[in-house]
């Protein structure tokens, strides 16, 4: 197989699209295998050859993507030489350093960098144009939604230095310290704002519980209003689509 036909294969240019989609199948699942260490507490030597293997196809990858830079690029010879120092080169050479635990298991955070690896397959699934769109639409709508974000922050910091003060030092009810310190009252103030409610830390004042449920109900429009416009845009955007 020559040069054209693998940088075709990366590209998924290729005449035979069942080639190029076995391709970004079989890297999402080496990605995927590549993670299983980190999804165990101990280790085993079944993982060592997972490790092994994964980090083979990573290198052969990383070279072929290498290798037919200048290819891929309109056949340009600096693509060669600027290459490694591409972003997603980065990432791929970052995702073969994990490799690197067989001799010292620092290294070992780095498999987390391999997840970056699959924007590279996002459009296996044909969602990197719904993507682009998404993304697109929360630039357009970027000062709504950045004022619902100032306005919940503003709101669970306040929150927080009224229960944080008004709060006793003890809870009577269960003995303990309500907050043992100001970022509790912070974390308080986010759950109950997001309607999530997990129940670790409640009010023991009459104070503490009406603000509890004032923020029960504006979590519940702070939630509400940024879904409302990003449906509203995506809808406006799918239908300028259908017009065109």
């Amino acid at each position: 197989m020559n040069r054209q036909k693998i940088a075709n294969i990366i590209d998924r240019k290729s005449h035979s699209n069942w080639i190029c989609t076995a391709y970004d199948w079989f890297m999402v699942s080496t990605i995927l295998i590549s993670l299983l260490p980190l999804m165990v507490m101990k280790s085993h030597k079944v993982f060592w050859y997972t490790e092994l293997g994964s980090t083979l196809v990573f290198i052969i990858d990383y070279l072929l993507r290498w290798g037919t830079a200048d290819i891929r690029n309109d056949n340009r010879k600096s693509a060669f030489l600027t290459y490694p120092f591409s972003l997603m080169a980065i990432i791929d050479l970052l995702s073969i350093l994990p490799a690197i635990t067989l001799l010292n298991p620092a290294f070992k955070l780095f498999r987390f960098v391999r997840l970056l690896r699959l924007t590279r397959v996002l459009k296996i699934f044909g969602i990197s144009s719904k993507v682009r769109l998404f993304m697109s639409i929360l630039y357009k709508e970027r000062q709504v939604l950045s004022s619902v974000l100032v306005l919940a922050l503003l709101y669970i910091f306040v929150t927080a230095l009224i229960l944080f003060n008004v709060e006793p030092h003890i809870n009577p009810y269960t003995g303990q310290q309500t907050f043992h310190s100001f970022f509790d009252a912070l974390y308080w103030a986010t759950v109950t704002l997001t309607t999530v409610g997990y129940g670790d830390m409640c009010p023991a004042t009459d104070v503490g519980r009406f603000v509890s449920m004032l923020s029960s109900l504006f979590g519940i429009a702070v939630i509400a209003l940024p879904s409302g416009v990003i449906t509203a845009s995506y809808l406006d955007e799918l239908r300028r689509k259908r017009d065109r």
